[in-house]
């Protein structure tokens, strides 16, 4: 959709594909949406278009109320490219804007704050602060409108830097006060917990079906006690996982809706509640719950190319909206694949780090690679937990797939079929084959979604 006037055509039709790909504002209201707003549409001359929302507000449009564009999901090009400007967004929704600033993202990227800077701005309309700002903005709306924090806690959890920045930022995107935004959801009668023990409920949003059964299926076989817990029965269980963030620690609990998505509703969403021990792990938290569950993945692209290949196509077609499960923790899934399900179980149980207050099953924290390398230095786990502890083998989500590629290749004993996956989960790279496999080219780039309609029908182990 790089046409204007097809974009305009997508408006026009409200087509919730489009949803987090672009965004249109108009110049005689000064208001920014989402392709799907309900909104009577306003005529071609006076409609803008914007490849990120970031980009809207920095020109001066403010956040439609009606269909909330902050609240999409995320561009899908992110998650495929693995360019600097691709790298940079993962890292940006990661939140190393806010805890590391710029020169922390340039750093990360191997690049000069100044370059990161003209690529992000020439590309995307806006430099990595405005980007980072516009999450912060969503963030803070979210507490707001779902807690009982009070404002200045909000302020900090989101990662503003001062509540005047807050109040200015909160002003200028949403067109109202952080009280009257907080006020807006209570008039609509949305349930707000009295305080922030309850945990913070969210939907997270995905475009198009979503074949949440097999995802759950997939998170139930793997489950590792002490770290996961999966409860109810197939079409309404409830995933819940310890999860170790920059702050602190956090425990999230994700709910199954069955196959959302399909029919007349182009997208949905999938329930969830975290409980932090530090609010500003917000944004971070819900980041990597969407990249476990493939919420930001854009599956009309993937099933229309997948779709076109004789072998494929009857998969497909039973299956619409399968995603490619990603990870909550790069260097965690990386031993796991490792080591099996049993092994990391007793990883955990020996080297976990327990949780100051065990819930329901949960009990640890999964070791960190520092922790694994040190008590079990032999083979190739203690080659692979070390590499990830010294940096040799980079898997977070700003991470160069092409180095951490050869980085894998690397490490003593790891063999190519265990390093595919570690690629495909940590990384989240959607076009990894496994070695030995018929994959071709014109399966790319999902051939990691095709391999997991293959192996869904039975057709691969």
């Amino acid at each position: 959709m790089t046409d204007e006037d097809s974009r305009y055509e997508a408006v026009r039709s409200r087509d919730a594909r489009f949803d987090g790909v672009f965004f249109f504002a108009v110049e005689t209201t000064g208001i920014y949406c989402r392709p799907s707003c309900p909104a009577v549409t306003a005529k071609r001359a006076h409609v803008r278009f914007f490849p990120t929302a970031a980009a809207a507000q920095g020109a001066g449009f403010r956040a439609c109320r009606r269909c909330r564009p902050d609240a999409v999901p995320g561009s899908a090009e992110w998650n495929v490219r693995a360019d600097a400007v691709g790298r940079a967004m993962r890292l940006i929704a990661d939140g190393v804007v806010d805890r590391e600033g710029v020169a922390g993202l340039a750093a990360r990227l191997g690049y000069s704050a100044r370059q990161v800077q003209r690529q992000l701005t020439a590309e995307l309309g806006a430099g990595p602060v405005a980007l980072a700002r516009a999450q912060r903005a969503h963030t803070a709306r979210v507490l707001l409108q779902t807690t009982g924090l009070p404002v200045t806690e909000v302020a900090w959890a989101a990662g503003f830097a001062s509540v005047r920045q807050f109040n200015d930022t909160v002003r200028a995107v949403y067109a109202t006060t952080p009280t009257g935004l907080r006020a807006t959801a209570s008039r609509r009668g949305r349930p707000r917990p009295g305080t922030p023990t309850a945990g913070v409920p969210l939907r997270l949003a995905h475009r198009g079906p979503y074949r949440a059964s097999l995802v759950f299926d997939l998170l139930e076989r793997e489950a590792v006690p002490g770290v996961e817990v999966m409860t109810g029965t197939p079409g309404a269980r409830t995933y819940r996982r310890t999860l170790r963030l920059p702050y602190g620690t956090g425990i999230a609990a994700v709910e199954e809706r069955p196959h959302t998505g399909t029919g007349a509703r182009p997208g949905g969403w999938l329930g969830a509640r975290v409980h932090l021990t530090d609010l500003r792990d917000l944004t971070t938290a819900v980041q990597r719950l969407r990249r476990l569950f493939d919420l930001d993945a854009d599956p009309y692209a993937v099933d229309e190319r997948l779709g076109a290949d004789a072998r494929l196509a009857p998969l497909v077609a039973a299956r619409p909206g399968l995603r490619s499960p990603g990870a909550a923790d790069p260097d965690e899934v990386a031993v796991r694949a490792l080591v099996g399900r049993d092994t990391a179980a007793e990883l955990v149980r020996r080297y976990g780090k327990r949780l100051d207050a065990p819930c329901g099953g949960l009990t640890h924290l999964f070791p960190e690679s520092a922790v694994l390398a040190g008590a079990e230095p032999d083979g190739t786990l203690g080659a692979l937990t070390a590499a990830l502890a010294d940096g040799a083998v980079r898997l977070g989500p700003g991470a160069d797939r092409d180095a951490a590629r050869d980085a894998l290749a690397a490490v003593p004993g790891l063999d190519d079929r265990t390093a595919a996956e570690i690629r495909t989960r940590a990384l989240g790279d959607p076009d990894v084959a496994p070695p030995g496999l018929d994959a071709p080219d014109s399966w790319r780039p999902w051939r990691s979604y095709a391999l997991n309609h293959l192996r869904a029908a039975g057709e691969l182990e």
